[in-house]
């Protein structure tokens, strides 16, 4: 018996089929033109005069951005159709990836999406050689990107002009939110969703509370750049390596000095290319590195080991290679911390320094690396919190104590726009160090330092104090005129011009974030990247004094003891990795006489001493008598490494043995055990002199022993 139901039910199946077909059309269409309503134009990315284009094996990838009425941009990925006018010179699939066939000519590569389109001219000469038996290629002998001209690809001055002041203003803020209500900010909260919105916030610095694993910080990224509404955020960070690494799933690099020890500009390159890698592959587009501090002065409490050295020249040549090989993957670097933060003897963190040296002296040494830095193409440059009365003798009152004081130079005009802009002719992007640290906040008040600020020349203000109250301070000083709108402009189109270089932009199409997960995963601590990470140790390592105390040579039934007190855990294990009758004395006092006894048993004596300031490595300091009394009383080889500062051995100079290693991460542990024991040849030289307590060079700069 055949159902009628059925069979009536079918036509009726069909066409609402056939309605929901012709509804869905017709709402593509609709969204399409509503799309294309409004935005007036598309463009190919590489066609913009900010970009440098060029082709790389033969193969280019094509941009599309979206530029909006109102003169904002997005990236289009989606919906787009792809040309090319003569296949026989290039090839362009549906992604806008590019491929030349290796023969001479000229193409021009469309973009269409409905009415807009684009176009970018490719000139090729000469006809490339193919590889034969016996014989190489050779690629064509030039290969030109032809870029179309035109008001059009001036999108950074329309997006300014679209722009309303409250949004110029939050271009330039850069806040963190490493708490909130009193937990760590490891997942975007509706809160800060909301304040980056209200504000239209331009960038947010991470830390080590945001940044718990890969996944993780991969989706609290992704989450920031999809709160912003018109422009990509800068997501920023310091990585520098060593003492200041905020990644807790990343690679650990050793460290700026450690680096300078290896005098291999290869190797750094290869250091700050890796560290680009993986913060880009997280979704940070900004890092707040290198320091280029010339570290000339042993007592400084703030920079050592983050600085390459005490010579202008190595500070310059390594800093450049570090942020090539980080711009090289697609991450700004920062150069800090301008004019100059190593001959200080005060942290800023904590007070407010001065460098006391003439212009003449400055150029000579402090800003000798960072005029390289700039001549190199550095994307960015971190101001100081340090006074310079020779250069600025402006003073202010106090907001702390009501004294007179020196204005330091992150608020000073004569330092940020006479001296960097006019006189350096640096024209990319100036940011605060923290508005947060002592010597700005205690002195001059939140509002007030951030408003010195810009009109003394930053264009990012970084870690605000109090986001609403800076925000609306700032924005009542443009409205009144006490700050033109041009100055804001300046900066909106320097911190603009920046995102457009980095291809930092909002997308029109959802992200892959499981794409993006997995090739975080596949980078962010790859076995690439910690080869890197051991050759850069193994090379730091610096054997400073050796009383034919090393190598060790000793079979299983001599002992070894490892005493220390700070990260004594990773050396007492890498020591153990090597030589397994090895045991452990935690220790940082004079020692008793049972512990002493236990010493005098031994073959080797390994001790790891820690300091990070003028009183740690002071002779009459607990750790350092310690030292001292096992030197004098163990008749056994006594082995001195210093885990951070290589100044410890002005404590102990009668040492029989003793090694620098710049940094307490744990491949350093792992080279200098395997230097200790033979394993890895010292090849490391002095960034710095060690100073005697006569005024003379204990060490000087550039020493070093190998086996």
């Amino acid at each position: 018996m055949i159902d009628l139901r059925k069979t009536f039910a079918i036509p009726f199946l069909i066409a609402g089929l056939l309605f929901t077909q012709l509804f869905a059309t017709a709402k593509s269409e609709e969204v399409k033109a509503e799309r294309n309503q409004g935005n007036t134009d598309v463009i190919i990315y590489q066609n913009l005069p900010e970009i440098d284009s060029e082709m790389k094996d033969g193969q280019t990838s094509l941009k599309v951005l979206r530029i909006h009425e109102q003169g904002h941009f997005s990236e289009v990925t989606e919906g787009l159709t792809w040309k090319s006018a003569n296949k026989n010179v290039a090839r362009v699939d549906e992604n806008g990836k590019v491929t030349l066939t290796g023969k001479s000519g000229r193409t021009f590569i469309t973009v269409r999406d409905g009415a807009a389109s684009d176009r970018i001219g490719i000139e090729v000469k000469g006809d490339s050689v193919p590889k034969k038996k016996g014989k190489p290629g050779k690629p064509a002998s030039e290969v030109s990107i032809v870029k179309q001209k035109g008001i059009r690809y001036n999108i950074i001055e329309k997006a300014i002009d679209g722009l309303t002041v409250e949004e110029k203003v939050g271009q330039m803020l850069m806040p963190d939110f490493r708490t909130y209500n009193g937990k760590n900010v490891t997942e975007m909260l509706p809160e800060i969703d909301a304040l980056v919105k209200k504000y239209h916030l331009g960038g947010v610095i991470l830390f080590r509370e945001n940044v718990d694993t890969t996944e993780q910080t991969a989706r609290l990224v992704a989450d920031y750049q999809d709160s912003s509404e018109k422009f990509g955020i800068l997501l920023s960070i310091d990585q520098e390596g060593g003492i200041v690494t905020r990644l807790q799933s990343g690679t650990d690099f050793p460290g700026n000095m450690a680096l300078g020890a290896t005098r291999s500009e290869e190797i750094t390159r290869k250091v700050g290319n890796a560290i680009g890698e993986e913060l880009n592959s997280l979704g940070i587009n900004t890092n707040f590195a290198p320091v280029f501090d010339v570290n000339n002065n042993p007592d400084n409490p703030v920079i050592g080991v983050r600085s390459f050295g005490e010579d202008p020249e190595l500070v310059a040549k390594f800093g450049v290679a570090y942020t090539q090989g980080l711009q090289e993957s697609g991450v700004s670097a920062t150069a800090k911390h301008f004019p100059g933060h190593g001959d200080t003897a005060v942290d800023s963190h904590l007070g407010l320094p001065e460098v006391p040296h003439d212009k003449e002296r400055l150029k000579e040494v402090e800003l000798y690396p960072f005029q390289k830095a700039m001549d190199a193409g550095i994307d960015a440059i971190m101001t100081a919190h340090v006074t310079f009365p020779k250069i600025d003798d402006t003073k202010a009152i106090s907001k702390k104590d009501g004294t007179e004081i020196a204005v330091p130079a992150t608020l000073s005009y004569k330092v940020l726009t006479e001296l960097m802009r006019e006189e350096m002719g640096f024209d990319g992007v100036i940011t605060t160090d923290a508005l947060n640290m002592n010597a700005i906040a205690d002195h001059f008040g939140a509002v007030d330092a951030a408003i010195r600020a810009v009109k003394a020349g930053s264009d990012l203000v970084l870690m605000p104090v109090g986001l609403e109250a800076v925000a609306e301070g700032l924005l009542k000083t443009v409205k009144t005129g006490e700050i033109p709108e041009e100055r804001i402009n300046a900066s909106v189109k320097r911190i603009l011009t920046l995102k457009v270089k980095r291809g930092i932009f909002k997308s029109e199409s959802s992200i892959d974030n499981e794409k993006k997960m997995e090739n975080a995963r596949q980078v962010v601590g790859s076995e690439q990247h910690k080869q890197v990470e051991r050759e850069a140790a193994e090379r730091s390592i610096t054997l400073v004094k050796n009383d034919n105390a090393l190598p060790l040579n000793l079979d299983d039934t001599e002992k070894v003891v490892v005493v220390g007190n700070t990260y004594l855990d990773p050396l007492a294990q890498s020591v153990q990795s090597h030589h397994s009758n090895t045991t452990v004395m935690k220790a940082s006092n004079v020692l008793a006489g049972d512990q002493l006894d236990e010493l005098k048993s031994a073959s080797a004596v390994i001790i790891g001493t820690y300091t990070f300031n003028v009183s740690g490595r002071a002779s009459d300091s607990a750790q350092m008598k310690m030292v001292n009394q096992i030197i004098e009383e163990v008749e056994a080889p006594v082995i001195a490494l210093g885990i951070r500062n290589p100044y410890d051995i002005m404590a102990f100079p009668k040492v029989d043995a003793y090694l620098a290693q710049y940094s307490f991460r744990t491949a350093s542990f792992e080279a200098s055990a395997k230097t200790i024991f033979g394993k890895n040849n010292p090849t490391g030289k002095l960034p710095v002199t060690i100073p005697g307590n006569n005024g003379n060079a204990l060490y000087p700069f550039g020493h070093g022993l190998s086996y």
